[in-house]
C-alpha cells in the first residue's frame, strides 16, 4: 500500500492547515470509517442538515455532544444473546457500536435532532456576529479627514 508524508505541505504554506490536515487525514484508514452512512445537505442560506442511516438503534442507544467545533455521535448498541429459538442464519443488519465525528466550521451551532424511520437529522445553523458581519465604510474626500483631525486637537 502506497502512503503519502504531507508534513512538507505543513511547513511551507500558511494558510492551508486545514487543506493540509483534510489531504493527512483522508488518506488515513480508519476500521468501520464507512459506517453508518451519512450525508450533508445544505437547507437553506446558512442552515445544513446531517442525516445518518442508524437503522436498528433506538433514541436512547444514540448520543449527540458538541465541544469545541466538534460534533460527536456514538451509538452503543448491546450484544444480542443468540439463542437456539433466535439464532441468525445471515446477519445482514450492522449492530456494532460507532462513533462518527464532525469537525465545525466557526459559527456553526446544533439546533436539533430527530428520528425519522431509522434515519437521525441533526439541524445546523452559522450564526455569525454582527461584528464579523461585512459593512460598508463611507467614502469622504482628504479634506473632510484634515477638518476632523483639526477640530480633534482643537477640543
Amino acid at each position: 500500500m502506497t502512503t503519502f508524508d504531507f508534513s512538507p505541505l505543513f511547513r511551507t504554506s500558511v494558510g492551508y492547515d486545514r487543506l493540509a490536515s483534510l489531504l493527512n487525514s483522508a488518506t488515513r484508514l480508519e476500521q468501520g470509517a464507512g459506517f453508518p452512512p451519512y450525508n450533508i445537505q445544505k437547507a437553506g442560506d446558512d442552515r445544513y442538515r446531517i442525516t445518518m442511516a442508524v437503522a436498528g438503534f433506538s433514541q436512547d442507544e444514540l448520543n449527540i455532544t458538541t465541544e469545541n467545533n466538534r460534533l460527536v455521535i456514538t451509538g452503543e448498541k448491546a450484544e444480542e444473546k443468540e439463542t437456539e429459538e433466535n439464532a441468525f442464519l445471515y446477519r445482514g443488519i450492522a449492530t456494532r457500536s460507532f462513533e462518527r465525528r464532525f469537525n465545525l466550521a466557526e459559527h456553526v451551532k446544533v439546533t436539533g435532532a430527530a428520528m425519522d424511520n431509522g434515519l437521525l437529522h441533526i439541524e445546523l445553523e452559522r450564526e455569525i456576529p454582527e461584528a464579523m458581519k461585512p459593512r460598508n465604510i463611507e467614502i469622504g474626500t482628504s479634506g473632510n479627514l484634515l477638518e476632523g483631525e483639526a477640530q480633534d486637537k482643537a477640543a
